[in-house]
C-alpha cells in the first residue's frame, strides 16, 4: 500500500484546509484509514479515523466538531476537512492505513504511512 498525503499549507487561525490522502496498491475498501499529527518535540497524536466499510468514525477530543474525516472509494482517497483551525493544530499530518483489526486510535495498529503534509497556522 502506498499513501500520498497532500493539501497542507499555511492558514490563518480560524481558517480551513482539506487534506487528502490517495491510496494505491491494494483494494482501498479493505483497510481502515487514520490521520495522525506530530508537532516538533511532541509525540505522534491521533486525529481521526474512519472504518473500512461502514463509515464509523473516531475523533480526538481536541478536533471533534471542527474536523471531518471522509473517504471516497471511487477515488481511493481519504479526506480530512479541518475548520476553525487553531495554532495548536499546527503539525505534520500523516495518513495511515490499517489492514487488520478493528478501527483504532492507536498509531501502532496502522501498518502503512504516508509521507506527511505540513499544516501551519498563523495567529
Amino acid at each position: 500500500v502506498q499513501l500520498q498525503a497532500s493539501g497542507g499549507g499555511l492558514v490563518q487561525a480560524g481558517g480551513s484546509l482539506r487534506l487528502s490522502c490517495a491510496a494505491s496498491g491494494r483494494t482501498f475498501s479493505t483497510y481502515n484509514m487514520g490521520w495522525f499529527r506530530q508537532a516538533p518535540g511532541k509525540e505522534r497524536q491521533f486525529v481521526a479515523a474512519i472504518s473500512r466499510s461502514d463509515g464509523i468514525t473516531y475523533y480526538s477530543d481536541s478536533v471533534k466538531g471542527r474536523f471531518t474525516i471522509s473517504r471516497d472509494g471511487a477515488k481511493n482517497t481519504v479526506f480530512l476537512q479541518m475548520n476553525s483551525l487553531k495554532s495548536e493544530d499546527a503539525a505534520l499530518y500523516y495518513c495511515a492505513a490499517d489492514i487488520t483489526g478493528r478501527l483504532s486510535k492507536n498509531y501502532k495498529q496502522y501498518t502503512y504511512w504516508g509521507q506527511g503534509t505540513q499544516v501551519t497556522v498563523s495567529s
